[in-house]
Parts: C-alpha cells; sequence; structure tokens
C-alpha cells in the first residue's frame, strides 16, 4: 500500500488515484472470481467503473453508524459489486468522509481486491457548510473559529446560511475532506448543490462567471494532483421543466466554461442528480439546449461527454411501496436500481445508500444481472413514467 504524507500532523495519506489499469484489474476480478455480470461494469473516461455505486448521504452522529458506513463500504466492494463510492463533506458532519477513508484504507491494502487504492472512484463534495461532528463545539460557533476568523470565508460570501462558493473556502474544503478520507487525490470533487443555492441570489450571468473562478481552482488542483475529475452534484437545476425557471442551469454553459480554463481537457466530466420512477426528468424533459437543439439532461450529457451518477434510485425506500414496480428477483429494490442504471448510456451508474448488511447483500445482488438494453427497459419500465 503506497502513502505519502501530507498537511498538518503528520496525517499519513493514501496515494494514487483511480487509473485504466487499476479499475481493470478490479472489473476482471469481480467477473472471475466473484461472478459479477461482465456487463456490470462500463467504461468512462479509460475506467472500468460499476454500473451500481454506494453513497453515504444519511445516518446519525454516532460511532454505530460510523461502523455501518465503513462495513458497507467494505461490504459493497469486497462483493465485486462496486468501485464507486461517493460521499460529502457535509454529510453527517464529515463522519461519512471519514468512515469512507477508513474503508478505503482496509481495501486498498487487503490482497484479495485486486487494483487496490487505483481500484476504486472516490468522490466528494464541496460548498455546504459543515461543522465537525466528532466535536461538542456548535455549527456557527465551529464555521466562527475555523473559518471567518481565520479569514477563509466572510459572512456576505454565505447564502441561506448553508453555502459557499468563495475560493479560499473551498478550497480549505479540499484540504479538509483529502484529510478525513486520507487520500492524496480525490478522484471526483462535486460543487455541491450551488445552482440551487445562488442562482436566485446573483443570477445566471454572474453564476456562470463564478463558475469559471471556481472551475479555475479546479483545474489548478487538478495539475497539483489533488483532483482527477470534478464535476457537479445537483437536485433541480438540471430537471426543471422550463429554462425560464430561476434554477434551470444549460449543462452546455457549464461544459463551454470547462473547456475555456481547461481546453479540451478540461476536467469537467461528471455530473450528479437525482433520478428515479418519480423523478425521471432527466430522460423525460427536453429542457436543455446544444446550439438550440433542445434535449433530455441526458441526451446533453452524453453529447458532450459527461458522465451522470444518479441518486435517489429508491427515493430513501418510498418508492419501494410503489405498487406498480414490478419485482426483480423477488426485490423490488433490485427492480428499481435496474430502471435506473439501464435508463440511458449517459448513466454511469446509480448511487445506493445501504448501511445495514442485510439491505447492502440485497442490493448488490443487481451485479450479477446484466443492464437492459434499450427496446428492453421501454418494454419494461416505460409504463411507469
Amino acid at each position: 500500500m503506497k502513502v505519502l504524507t501530507e498537511y498538518a500532523r503528520g496525517k499519513t495519506m493514501l496515494a494514487g488515484h483511480a487509473t485504466r489499469e487499476g479499475t481493470s484489474r478490479f472489473a476482471e476480478w469481480a467477473v472471475g472470481k466473484k461472478g459479477v455480470n461482465p456487463n456490470h461494469f462500463r467504461e468512462f473516461c479509460g475506467l472500468r467503473l460499476s454500473s451500481l455505486g454506494i453513497g453515504t448521504y444519511l445516518g446519525d452522529l454516532d460511532a454505530e453508524t460510523d461502523k455501518l458506513v465503513e462495513e458497507a463500504v467494505s461490504q459493497s466492494v469486497s462483493s465485486g459489486a462496486v468501485n464507486v463510492v461517493d460521499t460529502a463533506i457535509n454529510y453527517r458532519l464529515q463522519r461519512a468522509e471519514r468512515s469512507v477513508g477508513r474503508a478505503v484504507a482496509r481495501l486498498a491494502g487487503e490482497e484479495e481486491i485486486e487494483g487496490g487504492r487505483e481500484a476504486l472512484l472516490v468522490c466528494t463534495k464541496n460548498g455546504y457548510l459543515s461543522s465537525d461532528g466528532e466535536l461538542s463545539t456548535g455549527f456557527w460557533a465551529y464555521i466562527q473559529d475555523e473559518f471567518i476568523k481565520p479569514g477563509k470565508l466572510r459572512q456576505e460570501e454565505i447564502a441561506g446560511e448553508a453555502h459557499s462558493m468563495a475560493l479560499p473556502f473551498l478550497r480549505e474544503q479540499l484540504r479538509r475532506s483529502m484529510a478525513n478520507l486520507g487520500l492524496g487525490c480525490v478522484d471526483v470533487l462535486y460543487l455541491h448543490n450551488a445552482a440551487e443555492s445562488w442562482l436566485g441570489e446573483m443570477g445566471y450571468g454572474r453564476f456562470v462567471e463564478k463558475l469559471r473562478e471556481i472551475f479555475t481552482l479546479y483545474e489548478e488542483e487538478r495539475k497539483r494532483g489533488r483532483i482527477l475529475y470534478y464535476g457537479m452534484a445537483s437536485w433541480s437545476c438540471f430537471r426543471v421543466k422550463k429554462e425560464e425557471e430561476a434554477e434551470h442551469v444549460n449543462l452546455d454553459d457549464v461544459v463551454e466554461v470547462a473547456r475555456s480554463v481547461g481546453g479540451e481537457g478540461h476536467g469537467f466530466r461528471f455530473l450528479q442528480l437525482p433520478f428515479n420512477v418519480a423523478m425521471n426528468e432527466a430522460l423525460t424533459q427536453k429542457n436543455q439546449r446544444i446550439a438550440d437543439e433542445p434535449l433530455t439532461t441526458f441526451e446533453a450529457a452524453r453529447r458532450l461527454g459527461v458522465g451522470v451518477f444518479t441518486s435517489a434510485p429508491l427515493s430513501q425506500g418510498r418508492l419501494l411501496n410503489h405498487t406498480r414496480v414490478h419485482e426483480l428477483e423477488g426485490s423490488k429494490a433490485l427492480s428499481l436500481l435496474q430502471f435506473a442504471r439501464s435508463a440511458h448510456p449517459a448513466v454511469v451508474a446509480p448511487l445506493i445508500g445501504q448501511k445495514s448488511p442485510e439491505h447492502t447483500q440485497e442490493n448488490l445482488r443487481i451485479a450479477m444481472t446484466p443492464p437492459l438494453d434499450e427496446s428492453e427497459f421501454r418494454e419494461t419500465y416505460m409504463g411507469l413514467i
């Protein structure tokens, strides 16, 4: 296991990042040794990525949940079903990142897992303010002591008492995420719900210019080897129906900003948004435009070379009660995951939040089944939407 030392306190950081060789070795091992279906893995940006990823959003701020998240990540990867891990600095107030970091360190050191650190795409997000869930310090006392007093954030740079796009703040959040994860490089860094937080305050033109500043920072961090790729994690801005709505963002504008600061080799390669049988706008609404051609978000992403990770495939379990969803191998959860990963070629993988060993084991069974092709998907699922 390769390590390097970065930052204060002599913290040991795991070196490397996801690579073609590492992810390919993992996929071959998963298929050959674990019985995973070969079509479960997809190639994007030269990486072999599982068509299921694990998310780490919800949970209590306690040691028991820390352990559950760590074990769920380890179980998911060790099964061969998952080599995509998603988190954010604000998830469980930094505790989710730390659970992921412990799991990745353990997995990278196990000879049983082919590819080691380079087999895993580890993604996190910045933008939302977060205190430290392992400390007793109050939220705003923490923000004052850690960010505002040291000059890394000004009060007027905070939207809705929750989010900032200030460059010193984002740079500091990346540093903290890397320390939490124990990684010398974050594979994907998302700007987290920025449009939802800021478009109403600054308007579209100023927002796009702010993206230019942030993407310049991200490209600088790529050159330093601290980010492999970057993207935008969103809730509504790529799903709203009308371009006139305040939160709407056109993906082509975003990619053009990335090209302007990073050239054709820019690092803006991933998008994250909710998608399921109820929240199906990315597949059904032509709310995007490229050269005046109306497109869905999935169509636009595919054309622009952006891979999509989808969130909320089960809508936090609520869709398990959807009476029209059929069961796949006796499981509605598997059917909903099959829907999310088969809907469009732009989708790299749905991200499923899972903590209990039983739910994790059930969800991972999707890796044994091939995704549907376009005709199979339409025959099976289009009646639901």
